[in-house]
């Protein structure tokens, strides 16, 4: 059975296969397009709209328009509409049903194995609510795989080979990132990653519709258009479609109409540039912090500097990136992700169907794997042998209590740290009780939330916790050892021993606020209820 690669974006997604003759293809969706917005209206009680249709509601029907979902993924965050509340999973899981359905119908075949894509930043919260969002969907998700991971394999893929080092600049429709990847014939490692799941095209679109609306009041004061949703879903439409054109114009213009009174806007691609200059100068903060930590790492030098996303086709990126020393080039931005996606499912498809890595796999074996998927015995190898090799994306710790005299202040000691190679194990951190005669110590598991690594409790989220019961009396200061691992698939694991009495306590780390087994299967049985359309 053939296995499909999505490329679950912010503001538009799209699938992919590897095709008869080995090379990547897009399948388009029900209106024969690409991509597909990653939008839901919530048309009926029993029926939604994915893609199109639903986005040129989203200003008209704010209630019952879901956009942007992506960027609530692994948060406690429920949208209600026609009475029924839905989770981010659950939105998300409309999505792919639909985008399964089309592609399913486009290509004439069941829509079931499947690799799903996130950005490199993504946290654990995010990449477990991803995985599940496929479950929902009654979908098979073989594996999570960041999405500079698939763009680098899709540009290993038509490369002329050898080993590289790729810088890629991955700016999207709601979230941007920077990765360092070696890609070599055997393996595609990644250095280092950093980057922000609220920055992406989507922010330039805002600047660009509050810009347009701006004029328009400039030229007809008092008007009520401000307050008009149709005329502000007119603008948003508008603004994208201004910033597409821009990046291969120098000026548009916009005759925006409302009550009969109508504005003559221009838009150069320098005012563009001017009103989100603080965004893209974001994204170079980035940059320039990735650059130097793969620096640190012993990568002084480029081979290439891939752009992808959408987004990153702005020329104002190319240029600021020349401003820091980078040549970039475009890496077939709006669909690198969903081909190589395509080709970490095949990959994937081909392990699950061979022993396990370290056992020669029978001759036999590969010779059937081969002619399932209609490939050659010795690509077979090839990609069975392929290594992936991500790094943790943010930075893992412990609360700890701060005594000062009377005063008592928390603050977070990252044990796990952000760009450690996975599968990861630390050596144990030392950590001692707080207050006198404690019997029993609560282990809290916090997690990098913000761009930056900072012990300040605000600037993390806590994701897990455990307890040790039933000690003794304890001195104040008595030492208790914590490890922390993560395996190459994200599951992070935490053991805590009290070196006293040596009782411990292992965490696998469920998510705080995540959905259970339970509510899964649940969320299943809901979204299956709905009808699915473009």
């Amino acid at each position: 059975m053939t296995t499909f690669g999505i490329d679950l974006g912010t503001t538009y997604s799209c699938v992919a296969r590897i095709d008869d003759t080995g090379r990547p293809e897009i399948i388009k969706n029900a209106v024969g397009d690409d991509t597909t917005p990653s939008v839901v209206f919530f048309e009926q009680p029993d029926h939604v709209v994915v893609g199109k249709d639903a986005k040129d509601n989203a200003k008209l029907r704010p209630d019952l328009v879901v956009s942007l979902i992506k960027r609530q993924m692994g948060r406690q965050f429920e949208v209600t509409a026609h009475g029924t509340a839905h989770t981010p999973e659950s939105v998300s899981a409309l999505i792919l049903r639909e985008l399964a359905r089309a592609a399913s119908e486009s290509c004439g075949e069941e829509v079931r194995d499947v690799v799903i894509t996130v950005p490199a930043y993504f946290g654990v919260a995010e990449r477990d609510a991803t995985r599940k969002a496929g479950a929902i969907a009654g979908l098979n998700v073989l594996s999570i795989v960041d999405e500079p991971v698939a763009a680098a394999l899709h540009y290993d893929a038509v490369s002329s080979g050898g080993t590289r080092t790729l810088f890629v600049y991955d700016l999207g429709g709601g979230t941007f990132d920077t990765t360092v990847i070696r890609v070599s014939p055997e393996e595609i490692v990644v250095v280092c990653t950093d980057g922000d799941h609220h920055l992406g095209g989507a922010d330039w679109d805002d600047r660009l519709r509050e810009y347009l609306l701006e004029q328009f009041l400039a030229e007809h004061p008092g008007s009520a258009a401000g307050e008009d949703e149709e005329f502000l879903q007119e603008l948003a439409n508008r603004a994208e479609d201004i910033k597409r054109q821009l990046s291969s114009m120098q000026s548009r213009r916009c005759n925006p109409v409302f009550g009969g009174e109508t504005a003559k806007i221009e838009v150069t691609r320098e005012k563009l540039e001017e009103i989100t200059s603080e965004l893209l100068e974001r994204t170079f903060e980035i940059t320039r912090r990735t650059i130097e930590t793969a620096r640190a790492k012993g990568v002084t030098e480029f081979d290439d500097v891939l752009l992808v996303g959408g987004s990153s086709r702005m020329p104002a990126v190319a240029a600021g990136l020349r401003k820091l020393g980078l040549e970039p080039r475009m890496h077939d931005p709006d669909l690198a992700v969903a081909k190589g996606a395509a080709q970490y499912a095949l990959i994937e498809s081909i392990k699950v169907q061979l022993p396990e890595e370290g056992e020669e796999a029978p001759a036999a074996a590969v010779e059937s794997v081969a002619d399932r998927l209609n490939i050659s015995v010795e690509k077979v190898r090839a990609l069975a042998g392929k290594r992936v090799a991500t790094v943790v994306p943010r930075a893992f710790g412990v609360k700890v209590v701060n005594i000062d005299g009377d005063t008592e202040t928390h603050s977070i000691v990252h044990v796990l740290r952000a760009n450690t190679p996975l599968p990861a194990r630390t050596e144990p951190s030392r950590f001692m009780t707080a207050y006198q005669n404690q019997v029993e110590i609560l282990v809290e598991i916090w997690e990098q939330s913000g761009s930056v690594e900072s012990d300040e409790v605000e600037d993390n989220e806590h994701i897990a916790e455990g307890l040790i019961t039933g000690l003794p009396q304890l001195p104040k200061g008595s030492p208790i050892d914590i490890t922390f691992g993560m395996e190459t698939d994200g599951l992070l694991k935490v053991h805590a021993v009290e070196l006293q009495t040596g009782k411990d306590l292992h965490i696998e780390v469920q998510i705080k606020g995540g959905l259970s087994d339970e509510q899964v299967a649940e969320a299943r049985t809901s979204v299956a209820r709905y009808s699915v359309s473009a």
